[in-house]
Parts: C-alpha cells; structure tokens; sequence
C-alpha cells in the first residue's frame, strides 16, 4: 500500500529523524562540522545573560558628544535668527540702532552669559585665594 504523504505505517509519530553521526571518541569537533564551517565556537558564543563589557568613556568621546551637541544647538540658533530677520531698534546707553530681532536677542543672551562668567570666575578666585591662605585657630 502506497502512501501519499511518504509515511511509513510503522512509525507512530508519521516522522522520520535523520541519523546524526557520533564524533568519534577524543574529537573536538562534532562529526557535522566541517572544515569551512563558519558558525562560532563555544568561547565565541555568550550566553544571554552575559552582558557585553561596558566601555570606559574617555575625553576625546566626551570632546566629540559636546561638539555634536554644539553643532546642533547652532543649527537651532540659525533656524531662529533666520526667522527673525524683522528690523528692531534698540537704544543702549543713550545710543540707538537698528538690527534684526534675533541679532539684537544673541547680543543680549551673550551679554547676560558674559555677565554671569565675570560674577562666577571672581567668586572661583576668592574661594582659591582663601584655599591657598593658611588656616587659623
């Protein structure tokens, strides 16, 4: 009797497994391995659990995420001040001009960071001249 699937009536699963040869005794590599077999060896393989070794960050890698955070940040301040090329007057000090709005907002922003490093880096210089004092009791 001739069946249309190709199972064999004996088998009860209606499977057949292929043989797999053994490798014989003292080998290293399973007897399906073959000589340009590229699947990773057992030290290449990590378990999934393992995670990866972390890597230390050094200053050149800090270096480059502050240029790209630069770069992005002036790509945005472009993007500003191109919109808004509408002509301001500015008086300062008894003088008086005229300039795009976001021109005159860049000096400003500027002036007030200036400002704030002058306040900052005296202070820094009070705190190390006081560091440097020897101390009384």
């Amino acid at each position: 009797m001739s069946h249309a699937r190709g199972d064999n009536p004996t088998d009860a699963g209606g499977t057949v497994s292929p043989e797999v040869p053994e490798a014989p005794p003292g080998s290293l590599e399973p007897a399906g391995d073959q000589a340009g077999d590229v699947r990773p060896g057992p030290e290449e393989v990590r378990p999934p659990s393992a995670k990866p070794a972390k890597i230390k960050r050094t200053r050149v890698s800090g270096t480059w995420i502050a240029v790209i955070v630069a770069i992005v940040v002036l790509a945005f301040l472009l993007v500003f001040i191109l919109q808004n090329l509408d002509t301001a007057t500015v008086h300062f000090l008894g003088a008086q001009g005229s300039m795009p709005l976001a021109v005159a907002m860049l000096f400003a922003a500027i002036a007030g960071a200036a400002l704030v490093a002058l306040i900052g880096g005296a202070r820094i210089l009070q705190l190390r001249k006081q560091a440097r004092r020897p101390r009384r009791r």
